[in-house]
């Protein structure tokens, strides 16, 4: 009885979330405030749906673009270094960057120079095309693929675990660091509300047994334009 209503109560907060996250949808002008919901009732705000890869080219999500600002000559892979970078690096001409230090969550590690970091889509573009991306157009594949908006869509990571990971979802690959577990569940929630994308019943059920394990944990959204 005492697991039926917590799973009712999760399934209400759920459907709270999913109002909220309508609303937010269609509110207007050019700032919507973030959705904030915990991470177990983001989960369960997701749609479920059968993933389907026909079709899928890596050139369909076109990257990296000239990044926030074009007029500034950096791209989008640089402008994320420049972001996360936890000591600045030197931007020289052509947005070229010299030393700095970089902390790749998915395996805690101390990285230098920018060119020993991988930036990541923590959902990976082949798995936006399985959960809803196939359906998009070209300019809002791009726009996925350049996702400066929220910065938990892009990540700089090293190389080793940015290509451990590939293309796979969390039910097949998690972050080689247990404590970096929350955030890559909270980060993958986040993208995917963000994005309209769904999940389908492994990729779920890792998500709510990472969730409950992180009851802490709030994931941050805003829906992408």
């Amino acid at each position: 009885m005492k697991t039926m209503i917590m799973r009712a109560a999760v399934a209400l907060t759920a459907g709270l979330a999913l109002a909220t996250l309508s609303t937010t949808a269609h509110a207007e002008g050019p700032e919507r405030a973030p959705v904030l919901v915990p991470l177990q009732v983001g989960v369960s705000a997701l749609q479920l749906a059968t993933e389907d890869r026909t079709g899928y080219k890596r050139t369909s999500f076109k990257h990296w673009n000239a990044g926030a600002n074009p007029s500034d000559g950096c791209n989008t892979r640089q402008e994320v270094l420049i972001a996360e970078a936890v000591e600045l690096a030197v931007i020289g001409p052509g947005c070229t960057l010299t030393g700095g230090t970089w902390l790749s969550y998915y395996d805690d590690r101390l990285v230098t120079p920018a060119g020993s970091l991988d930036i990541d889509h923590v959902v990976p573009l082949a798995e936006a095309w399985d959960s809803g991306a196939s359906s998009w157009t070209a300019a809002r594949r791009e726009a996925y693929a350049n996702d400066l908006g929220q910065g938990t869509s892009l990540v700089a990571v090293t190389a080793k675990s940015n290509r451990s990971k590939a293309d796979q979802d969390p039910a097949e690959w998690l972050p080689t660091s247990p404590q970096a577990w929350c955030r890559y569940g909270a980060e993958w929630t986040a993208t995917k509300l963000r994005w309209g994308l769904a999940v389908d019943e492994a990729e779920r059920a890792q998500l709510l047994e990472i969730a409950a394990g992180c009851k802490e944990t709030i994931v941050s959204f805003t829906p992408a334009p």
